[in-house]
């Protein structure tokens, strides 16, 4: 089964409510999706969101990088050297980290196919079901306590609370919301950069002597500020993970040798793809650190796959943040993964399990060349 060639295309899905945290407010998912086709007919997904604000990336550049670089370095070559095609990826080109990550589940999808096995199941397996959580997006108190009970009572068992704009309203907003459900979820903080080390500490101290309990903070402080990682870890008693401060392997291995977070965040358009995902699970599981598993605000393509990689790596993965697909209008793919509120399920057929994907606009390498 030898690579032949890819189409491209652009997915756009409308959210119920605009996704909003400290960075950015978002009212639609739009991915580019990739198909890499093969002399054997089989084709493989994956896709990539935009997300400037962390991996630096565009729909333009996510395009022009797989066109122009990274397709012209795996073209010809025979799925079943999946290492070898891995290296090509990973070698291609410095960083684009989502672009990578696009046709590496593209990959991935083309080998567990070839071997007409589901892909977790060519990862190592596992229980091929997931819970994940609901994020809450940062809004005026009432609505984000609305939102909080309405999620609960949709059957999702933890919540990840979106702060970090206003520090004195984001403590009030976190102890409302903890008084509305923590009776029935478990709540999560996720700060997006949004704090100083000492806000953070001074946050987090207020809400633990008013008897707030946090399953864990995430990334409170700037992504390249691991001294005050190390210093907020020091000083609560509340978990802290790192999201932005981590992209991959050797920045995980660093993190966890200065104690600077005590869980670490896998996300696929952060890792380049699947392998360094792996890499990180393993790596976790040797320092005995937990992970979660999370996503951007993408479609449920590359979140799939992010499924197939949390059910293998299930001994280090102990958390799931894979519900970007819930907050859309509708979902687009058919087959795979099914997602249902709180519910992930993976069927037992080859690869990714993908059958079609509707609401796609493909493009042509012209018109890919000009996004």
């Amino acid at each position: 089964m030898k690579i032949t060639g890819i189409d491209i295309g652009k997915l756009r899905v409308p959210l119920h409510t605009p996704f909003k945290t400290a960075l950015r407010t978002v009212e639609h998912m739009e991915d580019v999706v990739v198909i890499l086709n093969t002399d054997t007919g089989h084709r493989g997904y994956g896709s990539a969101p935009a997300t400037a604000v962390i991996t630096g990336e565009t729909h333009g550049s996510i395009i022009e990088a797989i066109r122009t670089v990274i397709l012209p370095a795996i073209k010809g070559e025979d799925v079943q050297n999946l290492n070898h095609i891995v290296d090509l990826i990973q070698a291609s080109m410095f960083k684009n980290y989502s672009a990578k990550a696009a046709i590496e589940v593209a990959v991935y999808d083309l080998f567990a196919q070839s071997l007409n096995t589901p892909l977790y199941e060519v990862l190592g397996g596992g229980e091929p079901f997931l819970s994940t959580d609901l994020t809450i997006s940062v809004d005026y108190i009432d609505k984000m306590v609305e939102d909080a009970v309405d999620a609960v009572d949709r059957g999702f068992e933890a919540l990840k609370i979106k702060v970090g704009k206003d520090l004195r309203l984001d403590i009030e907003r976190v102890k409302a919301i903890y008084a509305a459900v923590s009776d029935r979820a478990l709540i999560r903080l996720d700060a997006n950069q949004g704090w100083t080390s000492k806000q953070t500490v001074a946050a987090l101290r207020e809400l633990e002597s008013s008897g707030v309990e946090l399953e864990f903070i995430e990334q409170p402080v700037r992504g390249d500020d691991l001294e005050g990682m190390k210093y907020v870890t020091e000083r609560v008693s509340t978990p802290v993970m790192a999201d932005e401060s981590t992209f991959g392997p050797k920045e995980v291995i660093e993190l966890i040798q200065m104690r600077g977070a005590d869980i670490i965040n896998i996300k696929l358009m952060k890792t380049g793809g699947i392998s360094n995902a792996i890499k990180i699970a393993d790596i976790a599981a040797v320092f005995d650190v937990k992970c979660m598993m999370g996503c951007m605000l993408e479609t449920s393509i590359g979140v799939s796959a992010a499924a197939h990689v949390a059910v293998a790596k299930a001994h280090s993965i102990t958390r799931v943040d894979l519900d970007s697909p819930s907050l859309g209008t509708i979902n687009p793919v058919v087959g795979g993964v099914k997602f249902d509120g709180a519910e992930i399920t993976i069927a037992n057929v080859p690869g990714l399990g993908i059958e079609s994907i509707s609401e796609l606009s493909m493009m042509s390498f012209e018109k890919a060349a000009a996004c």
